[in-house]
């Protein structure tokens, strides 16, 4: 078990694997970000992105799914308090391989009694390397002591 402890600035880490798939796209879009570009293939292709794109709201769950079972099985993580500088610089489509790649940042060790907060940048990428996705994640870590 990785605890508040174990972490130092400047680790790095690699996680998962995720193919993205059209129809998850269609359907996510539907139900949560109803725009033709991540609805519609026919209407996405005449849009400025030249075809399916998956909300960036989808790409954010799907790279919390990455985080979960990559992350944090092995660790003390109690869970997120908030995001900063949350970007999506190209859009995430059919096919795409995901994968998240983790920077630790900083470390407040008196976050809460028993508890510190680790910020690490997080970025999506896809098999090429491409960025789908970045953003600062503040997690609160159980301490040991």
């Amino acid at each position: 078990m990785e605890y508040f402890e174990d972490i130092s600035v400047g680790d790095t880490r690699e996680y998962g694997s995720y193919v993205v798939d059209g129809e998850e796209i269609t359907d996510f879009g539907q139900q949560y970000d109803p725009q033709p570009f991540h609805t519609d293939a026919e209407a996405a292709a005449q849009s400025f992105f030249g075809g399916l794109v998956a909300s960036g709201w989808h790409t954010g769950a799907m790279t919390m799914r990455l985080l979960v079972e990559g992350i944090f099985p092995d660790t003390a993580a109690l869970g997120a308090v908030g995001v900063d500088e949350l970007r999506w610089p190209n859009p995430t489509r059919p096919g795409d391989e995901l994968h998240v790649e983790t920077e630790v940042l900083e470390k407040q060790a008196d976050y809460r009694p028993g508890v510190g907060l680790v910020l690490s940048r997080v970025e999506t990428k896809d098999e090429g390397g491409e960025v789908k996705q970045s953003f600062v994640g503040r997690v609160m870590y159980e301490q040991r002591e």
